[in-house]
């Protein structure tokens, strides 16, 4: 069996002026990185807005286990299927990031017969996006930094300093650090710390920006520091904000890629959906609206978080009203969330299946609250039984939701027609009267206590006295009316990882919330989560290679 990476490079990839013509874009309106990858320029993207939007097609999964779920291959192989269907399809995903990539997970561009390509690219450096927003970030540091030591003008507080510097790398070493070491000419001594570039609140701003103007305003009001007199010190205040604009004025035009059968692909913006609000760039998913009759994106981890996310702060601010989720399964996670250990996930096993399957309910009773109609995708394993499938099957038409299996890592689009059939249908007859979880106006922990009790089946939330503190602070200064994004574990609906499966009889405890004005969301830090990663025990990077004649060997 050839891997995700052997597949990709066997592709025969279609020059990239040839993609963008089939969703109407001509070679003028691209920038070109060589053959096969094009940013689409701004004066198109503008051209493009009277165009009448195609449907917007959400996918999101299950709580994410060790035995794996498929959402991104999933996405990309129900765009292939539409497509073949010959319904006009566009994906709409994440860049992704070097941290997973070089860590646990590999590279992120789908897999199997359902990829994204040239998949090497996408996977490393790409187009510099990433690489920019993290000297973005770093600049106003930099910049923070230097005004301290330069007399200290804006009278800044180094104990209230919220911006940290970024890489994009896992490195839990860089967490917590000292910085100004060394005498007077290296800076003033303080606690500092790095988080991962990809939730950077740089990364955010380009995600929601749309325009390069409206960047300009979300960098500019980006708060950075407090001075004595509890004051927030922002980018502008700094002198930062021109600069900052002009290192991300190629980051913010979407990436054109193609599928492995030449299905048109935007990959723009990568933020993480379980310490960041993890969706691509609306930019992005404007585009794939604008182009295709069928804008296919994704937001990252399980509903609980990704999914919350895009419906709670993406849509709102955005304006955009989904058509239909798709909800990504399998019968392996599934059972892993039902108590089976990953090596004896290939033997029957009905029992857990069917308690593992509480954790797929709560997430389609999340998506319903939302008043948007889903569909369950199972994405098919060899080891799934024949009973295992079915028994999902009942369970899911029960709850009066569409299911279909995808075989698309397989069988590419062919895999993904039965998928592709039910949303069409789903499309048809059911209607969406899309409305976010929350009101604006409510109370700060309100907000998120609403998001704990409804989404994740929370009995409450524990508020620190730190954060107690920092509500009213926020509120006083005219923050009280901003989304919230909760910072939380991927693995669970609760905001301990070890619970798997429909967790009840818990609470969410708050330990931190950072405001984020520039992207317009306050960051609640929920558990344990920390927004540096660090590498596993034993790091993907330790099976990547090129040899001499420039072919990669173990990315994915």
């Amino acid at each position: 069996m050839l891997t995700d990476v052997e597949i990709a490079q066997a592709a025969e990839m279609e020059p990239i002026v040839k993609i963008a013509d089939k969703v109407g874009l001509s070679e003028d309106d691209l920038e070109l990185y060589g053959k096969y990858k094009a940013k689409v320029s701004l004066e198109a993207i503008n051209k493009l807005q009277n165009n009448e939007n195609g449907k917007l097609v959400l996918v999101t999964a299950i709580n994410p286990t060790p035995a794996g779920e498929g959402k991104t291959t999933t996405m990309i192989g129900l765009s292939q299927a539409l497509n073949k269907l010959g319904k006009k399809s566009v994906v709409a995903m994440r860049e992704p990031s070097l941290g997973p990539c070089f860590g646990i997970k590999g590279g992120a561009a789908g897999g199997g017969y359902a990829q994204v390509v040239p998949m090497e690219d996408i996977n490393l450096h790409f187009t510099g996006d990433i690489h920019a927003i993290t000297t973005a970030n770093n600049l106003i540091a930099a910049m923070l930094d230097n005004s301290i030591q330069q007399g200290n003008p804006l009278d800044i507080d180094t104990r209230q300093i919220v911006w940290k510097r970024c890489v994009d790398l896992n490195d839990r070493a860089l967490r917590n650090i000292v910085v100004g070491l060394g005498g007077r000419m290296n800076g003033v001594p303080r606690e500092d710390g790095f988080d991962i570039s990809v939730a950077s609140e740089v990364m955010a701003i380009l995600c929601l920006a749309t325009s390069l103007d409206d960047l300009k305003k979300r960098a500019g009001s980006m708060i950075v520091a407090y001075n004595h007199a509890g004051e927030a010190i922002t980018v502008n205040d700094i002198g930062a904000t021109g600069a900052v604009t002009l290192l991300l004025k190629d980051a913010i035009k979407p990436n054109l890629v193609q599928t492995l059968d030449h299905t048109p692909v935007f990959v723009h913006g990568g933020p993480f959906a379980n310490i960041a609000h993890g969706c691509n760039s609306f930019m992005a998913t404007n585009l794939a609206m604008k182009l295709g009759d069928y804008a296919i994106t994704e937001a990252g981890f399980g509903a609980d978080l990704g999914a919350e996310k895009f419906l709670d702060i993406k849509c709102r601010q955005a304006g955009l009203k989904p058509d239909a989720v798709v909800i990504v399964a399998t019968v392996r996670a599934l059972k892993m969330h039902g108590g089976v250990a990953k090596k004896d996930l290939g033997e029957e096993n009905l029992e857990a299946l069917r308690k593992g399957i509480e954790n797929l309910e709560k997430h389609i009773e999340n998506i319903g609250k939302y008043h948007l109609p889903s569909v369950v995708a199972i994405n098919a394993f060899p080891t799934d039984s024949e009973a295992e499938l079915q028994l999902l099957k009942e369970i899911c038409q029960a709850k009066g939701v569409d299911v279909a299996i995808s075989e698309v890592w397989a069988k590419g689009a062919d895999g993904g027609i039965e998928l592709a059939e039910k949303l069409l249908q789903v499309l048809e007859i059911k209607e969406a009267n899309f409305a976010p979880i929350y009101e604006l106006e409510l109370p700060i922990d309100e907000k998120i206590r609403t998001i704990a009790k409804e989404i994740y089946g929370a009995d409450d939330i524990v508020l620190t006295k730190k954060v107690v503190n920092k509500i009213k602070k926020y509120e006083k200064q005219g923050l009280g009316n901003l989304p919230i994004c909760i910072a939380k574990t991927q693995y669970s609906l609760s905001d301990d990882p070890t619970l798997l499966g429909r967790p009840t009889g818990f609470k969410v405890t708050i330990s931190d919330l950072i405001p984020n004005t520039g992207a317009g969301f306050l960051v609640a830090i929920s558990g344990d989560i920390m927004r540096m990663p660090g590498l596993p025990k034993v790091p993907a990077a330790v099976n990547m290679d090129i040899a001499e004649d420039g072919k990669i060997v173990g990315l994915f």
